[in-house]
């Protein structure tokens, strides 16, 4: 234990000294902290990895499909298979990607999907990240460290590598990329050093060797985008985006935007630059919309779901309200429109007075919710304090997308710290763990 302890130290020292770091807005006290790593690796059998990544592609295959047609014919809307006015009323539906063709049919190159692993070992599907999904660098970043600090470890064993995620994620983004003379220009647009990822940012860039750029390194002129380099403006095919929709372009969203690049979405649709992933895909991974993705992925696919969604009650429609605030003392209540753990409120451990706020929160803005039952997370063993204890961990495997799709073996692995906590996201105090997928 002593040696285990003092490996897992010179582990935590040297994420430091990488500057491996993620920024929490809340916390006025502490403006980067590492991302708690735990030195227990989760090992996946290759059984389990195989539905995972069977179950992960076909499920952003759905999700392609999907948006392809809301912007397009909307056979499904019309079909009664999802509620039209979910889809057209949604915040983050773009009517600027109506009738616009994408290269392959993508909409979602980096799709992140979070699963859970129930009391009976079977994996479930907690919600789709199909915006700009964070975390893959830690995936990479705590293979390599595992691999210094516990080389011996691994010894004999056949673990599927992680390392040539950035030669994928390049590659398929060269896949949708505009038409270009020679290589495609891929660059990765950062809202800067600021951002709570900004670490992740330069590591793709880096992984992918492409430049980091933010958006006053980039300019639009004749509805092409430029890159202002020392020698010149430089033509750019494809941008790896990593600002919201709102952000992106002032002449197209928000105008007092001073983060993203005037005239960009006008120059995607003239076909002149791919951006990934596209304008409009949070639609997709709304949570009200996660909750039709099985009869999504029957209707496009004609399959079922090979990772089944957790049961999920919506509360814009009678019943799933009127079940929800009859057992709302036992339900995990989540607004849709929030991310990173904020706004949920867990029943079983909730306060009477945390109960009341929420009930009275679903009352008033039913469309804003949706309810699961609470699953008791699988748990992995973790070093906590010089011993090894039992805590719930949750698993984002990663997609990428671009002629055809490609995923991750592994993901991230998250862990909650705090004895009993189900949140495993960073931003409320969890951890990460090194994942194994054996071959």
């Amino acid at each position: 234990m002593d040696d285990l302890e003092r490996r897992a130290r010179d582990a935590e020292r040297e994420l430091y000294n990488l500057g491996i770091t993620f920024t929490v807005y809340s916390d006025r006290d502490a403006v980067d902290r590492i991302l708690p790593f735990d030195v227990i690796p989760r090992v996946l059998s290759p059984e389990d990895w195989k539905q995972i990544e069977t179950g992960s592609r076909q499920r952003v295959t759905a999700i392609n499909l999907f948006l392809n047609d809301i912007y397009h014919k909307g056979h499904i809307l019309k079909d009664g298979v999802v509620p039209a006015d979910l889809i057209k009323g949604n915040d983050n539906y773009q009517p600027a990607m109506e009738g616009f063709d994408l290269p392959h049919g993508t909409y979602v190159h980096i799709c992140g999907i979070d699963l859970i692993r129930d009391e009976k070992g079977a994996f479930q599907v907690l919600e789709d990240n199909g915006r700009t999904p964070s975390g893959v660098s830690y995936v990479v970043e705590n293979r390599h460290l595992m691999m210094r600090a516990f080389p011996d470890l691994s010894e004999g064993l056949a673990i599927k590598d992680v390392s040539d995620y950035g030669v994928r994620l390049h590659a398929a983004l060269c896949d949708v990329a505009a038409p270009a003379k020679g290589d495609p220009q891929v660059v990765l647009l950062s809202p800067g050093v600021f951002n709570a990822a900004y670490f992740e940012h330069v590591f793709l860039a880096r992984e992918m060797g492409v430049p980091l750029v933010e958006g006053r390194d980039l300019f639009v002129e004749n509805d092409r985008v430029y890159m202002r380099t020392v020698g010149g403006p430089t033509h750019v095919h494809a941008v790896y985006r990593r600002l919201d929709d709102d952000f992106l372009d002032p002449l197209a969203f928000n105008p007092a935007s001073m983060l993203g690049v005037p005239g960009i979405v006008a120059a995607c649709k003239k076909g002149n630059v791919t951006l990934a992933n596209a304008i409009g895909t949070g639609v997709a991974d709304d949570k009200a919309t996660y909750a039709y993705m099985p009869r999504i992925i029957r209707y496009y696919l004609g399959e079922d779901p090979i990772l089944p969604n957790v049961e999920t009650n919506i509360c814009r429609e009678k019943d799933g309200l009127d079940y929800t605030l009859a057992n709302i003392d036992n339900l995990v209540v989540k607004p849709v429109g929030e991310s990173g753990g904020y706004g949920i409120t867990v029943g079983p451990h909730a306060s009477k007075r945390q109960i009341a706020a929420c009930r009275k929160a679903v009352k008033a803005d039913p469309e804003n919710y949706i309810s699961q039952p609470m699953i008791n997370l699988s748990v992995s063993p973790t070093l906590i304090d010089g011993a090894v204890e039992a805590r719930h961990v949750d698993l984002r495997p990663f997609v990428v997308t671009g002629r055809d799709s490609w995923v991750l073996p592994g993901g991230l692995s998250r862990v909650a710290l705090p004895k009993g906590s189900l949140i495993v996201n960073s931003s409320q105090g969890g951890g990460s763990k090194d994942t194994w997928v054996l071959g």
